[in-house]
């Protein structure tokens, strides 16, 4: 039981942490557009990023995928701006069902980022089922801990007269458009 803790406490603080906040902000993303209502709508949604990251989470540590880890990074910053860009340009109401595959390639590109915190704690540990599964627990808790924040903001917000929800939201996702473009450009640097 020990050993879950460890490994569950480490995802969920891996993804909560305000240091790498880059992931929050795609959680954000995912969230934004809804509301306690829609939540079959979110969590189909939010299965299709799962499913994404858990793939390229266990490929990568089991050895079967390896990137670069500054072309890496710098693709997480370049799928958070292109998400925040598509919630720009889209309506609200728009019912793609590609944008699930979409998401799915996004959660395989930021699982591979989740990969190297685990594979450097991993070593050369053999058993490695129980620690990615359990890695991969406590990222989800905090993954779903985001978007109850988010929700939860977007309730609030709906109340909120003084400014209409369609503002608030056009707000919170230019900001995350910009801070996306930031990290691109400071990762594309770093990158060479």
């Amino acid at each position: 039981m020990q050993n879950f803790w460890l490994w569950f406490s480490t995802g969920l603080e891996h993804i909560t942490d305000l240091g790498g906040y880059d992931h929050m902000l795609f959680v954000t993303l995912i969230s934004i557009s809804f509301t306690f209502s829609s939540w079959k709508k979110l969590l189909v949604m939010i299965t299709a990023f799962t499913l994404g990251h858990s793939i390229s989470l266990a490929l990568s540590v089991i050895g079967n995928l390896s990137i670069n880890t500054a072309l890496i990074e710098f693709l997480i910053a370049f799928s958070i701006f292109i998400a925040a860009v598509y919630h720009l340009r889209v309506k609200e109401n728009s019912n793609a069902k590609w944008i699930y595959m979409i998401v799915v390639v996004f959660g395989l590109i930021h699982g591979t980022g989740f990969s190297y915190l685990l594979k450097a704690m991993l070593g050369k540990e053999e058993a490695i089922a129980g620690p990615l599964l359990y890695f991969n627990l406590g990222l989800e808790a905090g993954q779903l801990l985001i978007v109850l924040a988010v929700l939860s903001l977007n309730f609030v917000m709906s109340y909120v007269k003084a400014i209409p929800v369609k503002v608030y939201k056009t707000v919170v996702v230019s900001l995350i458009a910009i801070v996306a473009l930031e990290m691109c450009v400071e990762r594309v640097i770093a990158f060479f």
